[in-house]
């Protein structure tokens, strides 16, 4: 049985991930989610939040604990940084600059692409590149994996088809959870009360502006990953231990 992390209300509470937008723009589809309004705005049942998140969060560690890889995903402006900081200390691919159409459905040309940036670097690094070419000529090969790396960087070590996406606000970033739909990749997704959460599979009804809430939000699905590959590490190890004792 994987274990489920424990979401804490009151710090949702404190993040504001129960102010939702104003009531003239919102989806239908929330309502079940929505518990009052203040003023012209929405307020999102936190109650529901928590639960949803903790069953999202449960499947992401499952995820990770079988050995898969988790594609981060925000473009939005506030959640740059809290995606980055967790993938870079979680080891997940992620996309955080743009989202180039294909890079989930056009795995052949996004491959191409990447393999070619490797290379590029590889033969940067080994100086092959400094034998061969000039100073200008180098600092034209130096600007492409600049270039290249703005758009790949955060996949180049991802596998052709990554288990599972999490995505910080998924009408922000609709063209990668559209592409993740026709692959039959599960997202997990921050949904607002303008959005609409029966077009992923693990909907969180949440406030996707704040960078309070958003923080909050990433630390738990860096829990999530942790805890994964904990399980991972510990089912490796257990038939080892057993043998040893045998």
């Amino acid at each position: 049985m994987i274990p489920k992390i424990e979401v804490d209300v009151k710090k949702l509470l404190e993040a504001g991930a129960h102010f939702g937008h104003k009531t003239s723009r919102w989806h239908p589809a929330m309502r079940q989610y929505i518990h009052s309004k203040r003023g012209d705005n929405h307020i999102i049942d936190l109650v529901q939040t928590k639960t949803m998140l903790e069953d999202a969060l449960q499947e992401i560690t499952a995820i990770v604990a079988g050995g898969g890889k988790i594609l981060l995903v925000s473009t939005k402006r506030q959640a740059v940084d809290s995606v980055k900081t967790i993938a870079d200390e979680t080891h997940m691919p992620y996309v955080v600059n743009r989202w180039l159409g294909g890079m989930l459905t056009n795995q052949k040309t996004i491959g191409e692409r990447v393999k070619h940036l490797k290379k590029l670097e590889e033969r940067m690094a080994s100086g092959e590149l400094a034998a061969k070419f000039s100073k200008l000529e180098m600092q034209h090969f130096q600007e492409e994996i600049d270039e290249m790396n703005v758009l790949y960087e955060g996949i180049k070590e991802m596998p052709a088809k990554p288990a599972m996406l999490f995505v910080v606000d998924i009408l922000h970033d609709k063209n990668a959870v559209a592409e993740a739909i026709k692959l039959n990749i599960p997202v997990v997704g921050l949904v607002d009360t303008n959005g609409d959460p029966r077009t992923i599979k693990y909907p969180v009804p949440c406030n996707d502006d704040a960078l309070k809430t958003i923080q909050l939000v990433t630390d738990y699905v860096k829990q999530a990953i942790e805890l994964g590959k904990t399980i991972q590490k510990t089912e490796k190890v257990e038939p080892q231990e057993e043998k040893k004792g045998e």
